[in-house]
Formats: structure tokens, sequence, C-alpha cells
């Protein structure tokens, strides 16, 4: 894929997105154009506005490429996935504990070899844009050439991936084990490879804390130090036998989040996947050191793990963005994941709009991820990912979308009703990478 200087790209179609990150979902400034134009320059937005206003603006013999009849939206951003998991999606679920020890340990294995992890990186990566995400926050292995290969598919496509080597040391096969000192040791080498080439972001990638001794977390938090505007992912209080488990391996530590926090791995890079049963203390914690939670909710549902409580996350003014968590989580698809967050949050009868979930999906997790300033939106300066949804993908689809009061309406529609074949094209920094293949 080529990088040189483009020329303009323009596009036209009904656009949607989100103009400022929020604390309150009634603060939600919702930008709409039934007939849009975005122009693009080298990888970022170059203008973007009403169709009939921009159009005098476009350059001498701009060819414009015509989605009318689409909706067009800032591409989808996963806050927490594994890649190595992609192809054990769907494995009968059992509770967490068991289903890593069943499937995830075994298939994890397989990614010291670099020809296999080269394929499935290249597969994993497919299957993203494919469903419209164009950022993901993602787990590798413990094996650096698990990370290597991701990274190496994603620079292909110019793709904004965060990723890390997985740090482990107990309490996992021994083929998956690294020790505290070649964890910090081919961590620090793969950071000073990939970080900040191009558009990849390294993340520092303890599994959980049931699987890393004291000392490796500490010299986590050392790399944390060293390399302050890195990542930290990791998984906190999915389980509730999770949780009573690092209570019997960390009992000097008041809770769950308290052995990261410790170790000075909280913070507003650090991302927590699911915080399912949060104690008071670690979400005023989570507050006060401005870490972020990625919601899970096709995991969470799988797994039996519990539902996530946005309501707790908005009172605390915590920081959240949508997850799909592949292989415990069940789709690719950001549209059936908000799906299933709605039915969350309905069993908690609490309210999760249309634009909610479009925020919590697009400009919401570039926030989780401080990245709001760079992607999330269609703002003038940005990069320019972005997604062409066909709501009319399915003949129930095109029934539905007739009916459609607004554009609330249509986007609850798509959020309920939809999946990979609503996706018709991705662009990722300006680039077509994705079109969906017509029947």
């Amino acid at each position: 894929m080529t990088r040189e200087k483009q020329s303009i790209l323009a596009v036209r179609g009904r656009f949607l997105d989100i103009t400022g990150v929020v604390e309150s979902p009634s603060e939600l400034d919702i930008r709409h154009f039934e007939d849009g134009l975005l122009l693009v320059k080298d990888g970022h937005i170059d203008g973007f506005g009403d169709w009939h206003e921009g159009k005098e603006k476009l350059p001498q013999n701009c060819a414009v490429q015509d989605h009318r009849g689409k909706l067009i939206v800032p591409g989808f951003i996963d806050t927490h996935i594994h890649y190595p998991q992609a192809e054990i999606i769907g494995a009968y679920g059992e509770q967490l504990l068991e289903w890593l020890n069943n499937y995830a340990f075994p298939a994890e294995k397989q990614y010291g070899d670099k020809s296999y992890a080269a394929e499935m990186a290249d597969f994993f990566v497919g299957q993203l844009l494919r469903n419209g995400t164009t950022t993901a926050l993602v787990f590798c292995t413990v094996h650096p050439e698990s990370v290597d290969a991701l990274f190496s598919a994603a620079d292909k496509k110019n793709m904004r991936i965060i990723a890390g080597k997985v740090l482990m040391d107990r309490n996992a096969p021994k083929e998956l084990l690294d020790t505290p000192e070649t964890g910090y040791s081919e961590s620090k080498k793969l950071i000073e490879k990939w970080h900040k080439k191009g558009r990849l972001l390294y993340a520092i990638t303890p599994r959980f804390a049931p699987t890393s001794t004291s000392k490796q977390l500490e010299m986590a938090g050392k790399l944390k130090q060293e390399y302050p505007d890195t990542y930290l992912h990791t998984h906190l209080s999915e389980n509730r036998e999770e949780i009573l488990w690092v209570k019997e391996l960390f009992p000097e530590r008041e809770n769950y989040l308290d052995v990261y926090h410790h170790y000075g791995l909280t913070g507003s890079r650090s991302v927590f996947a699911h915080c399912l049963h949060l104690e008071d203390r670690e979400w005023q914690c989570l507050q006060d050191t401005d870490s972020a939670i990625a919601f899970c909710p096709t995991s969470n549902l799988f797994l039996g793990s519990g539902l996530f409580n946005l309501h707790r996350a908005r009172e605390n003014n915590v920081k959240v963005g949508m997850a799909t968590d592949v292989g415990g989580g069940t789709s690719f698809n950001m549209l059936q994941t908000l799906n299933e967050a709605y039915k969350v949050m309905q069993l908690q009868k609490q309210k999760f709009s249309a634009y909610e979930a479009f925020y919590l999906a697009t400009l919401g997790g570039a926030k989780a991820l401080s990245l709001d300033h760079l992607i999330g939106n269609f703002d003038v300066g940005k990069e320019a990912d972005f997604v062409v949804l066909d709501p009319k993908a399915t003949a129930l689809q095109a029934k539905r979308t007739k009916k459609s009061r607004n554009i609330e309406d249509l986007l609850f529609s798509l959020i309920i009703l939809g999946d990979d074949r609503n996706i018709a094209h991705t662009y990722v920094y300006g680039q077509l990478v994705h079109k969906r293949e017509e029947s």
C-alpha cells in the first residue's frame, strides 16, 4: 500500500458523528448532514460540511465518491480484543477460568511460530476491517513473534493499532510463561522497535493479576515509568472466582485494582477490560487516576460473568469504550456488540440510547484510548478513518429503513439488526481497505 502524498479524496453521502467528548449522555452534540461532503488529503480530514456549500471548493476535475443512500460514520474503535483467540471464537462457554485453560491457552501456544502468527495476524486485521473497526487495543501472546506479526500486518494498512506482548510468569501452561526479567527485556525491545512507528502504539500487557507475580508487575511498572506514553492493557474484575483468587494471591493489597495501582499501572493510558464487580474504592481509584474501562458485553454474557454497570461509570466520570473481546466475545462486529450492550443495560433498567452507543464506539472509545485528538469524528485535521454503512443490506433491513422516523431511529435499527453485511466500505487513513463483496 502506497503512502505517497495523495490528491484530494472527496466523499459524498449522509454523514453522522459526535462533535465533542462529554461526561453525560445528555450533553451529546450530534452532527448530521443529510447530504454532506468529506475531503481527505494525505490521510487527514481536509474539509467537512454540507455538500451544497462545499462542492464549490472542490479542486477542478476532482472525482467524487458518491455514497448517497448509505450512512458514513467514523471508524469503529475496539478497546479490548485478543487476536490469537480469533480461531476459537464460539468455543463452548464454561466460566472464565475454565474457558482460559480449555480453549484460550491451547490456542495461544501456536504463536511462537512466526509463519503461523503472520498468517493469523493478516486474517485478524482483515476481520477488523471487514467489520468497520479501524482502531483496536489488542492482546497478543507471550511470544514476541506474535507482536511482530500483528504490528507488521497493521502497518501494511497504515492502521492505528495498540498492542503488546503478554506478561505471564505463573499459573499458566509452561509453554506460555516468561519471567519478570525476560518479560521486561522482550517488552523493552518491542517498544523500541514498534512504539510510534507510523500509527502503531505499544501497550504493556500483563494478562491479569493471577498470572503475574509481584516481581513481574513491578517490572511492568518500571517499563511504564521508562516509557510513560505507552499504554497499560489488562483485565480487571471479570469473574467473581477470579476476584477471590486475586485476594488469595495478593492478601496485602486492599482490592483487585489496588494490585495494579500499587505497581504504578493505573493512569490516563491504562485500560482495564470488564470491571463488572468493582468495590466503591476501585471506582474512585479509576476516576482519580483517569483510567479507562473496556465494556465487553458479548463476552460478559457468553461466559456468564455479569452485567457491566455503565450508570456507575457515568456517575464516577470514568472513561468507557466499547470492546468485542474476541474470542470470549462472540463477534468482531461493533454493531452486534452494541446490540448486546443495549440488552445488558435493559436488564439493569438503565437507558442506553442509540446516540450514546454510537458515541462509545467512536469518539468515546477514542477518549478512552487518549486518542480523541486524532480520531473519533470528522473534525478537520483528524486522521481519516471512516466506514460506509449500508442500512439496506438485507431485505428485512430495507423494509425497516423505510419506516425509520429520523436518523436516530435509523441508527438504532442498524445497531439492533446490523452485522458485517452492513459494512459497505472501510477507509483507513484515507485509503479504501475493505469493500463488501456483492452477492
